[in-house]
């Protein structure tokens, strides 16, 4: 028993996520504070969770003291992805292809991580321009540094 609870933890740590933290963000809908051309503002979370914008098609996650903007579309062959609050993780509902809380591919039939769009913070918001939209594969360099730390 003590070695399969090591294996679990183990895991766990091997994919970044405490699964108590994952499992317990929230996740609401909400829209934009203000958008302007192709950005959009919204107040920073004071919590980790999630928070998706149906009409800009944007997850916005707090999670471990960063906050990331995501493109709601998979990133195989673009359906909106959903959290699974049991999992701690995103899913897409076509193909089942999942994503850790900070975007990370986890399985399934895409190929890269959830696209990230650019941000940058001001004053008590972040703002989200999805003029500048990165993929794994393509921009490494841009997707890795594409969060806000808190």
């Amino acid at each position: 028993m003590r070695e399969t609870l090591l294996a679990v933890a183990w895991a766990y740590a091997t994919l970044g996520a405490a699964p108590a933290r994952a499992t317990a963000l929230s996740v609401r809908f909400g829209r934009a504070l203000s958008s302007r051309d192709e950005e959009h503002a919204y107040p920073i979370p004071t919590t980790d969770g999630a928070m998706i914008d149906k009409d800009n098609q944007i997850i916005l996650v707090r999670y471990e003291r960063k906050v990331n903007a995501f493109n709601l579309s998979c990133p195989h062959q673009n359906t909106a992805l959903r959290w699974h609050a049991e999992d701690g993780q995103f899913q897409c509902p076509k193909h089942h292809s999942r994503y850790r809380p900070d975007g990370v591919f986890i399985s399934g039939r895409a190929t890269r991580s959830m696209d990230r769009f650019g941000i940058r913070r001001d004053g008590a918001n972040v703002v989200v321009d999805v003029d500048k939209f990165y993929q794994q594969d393509k921009n490494p360099t841009d997707w890795e540094s594409a969060f806000l730390a808190l």
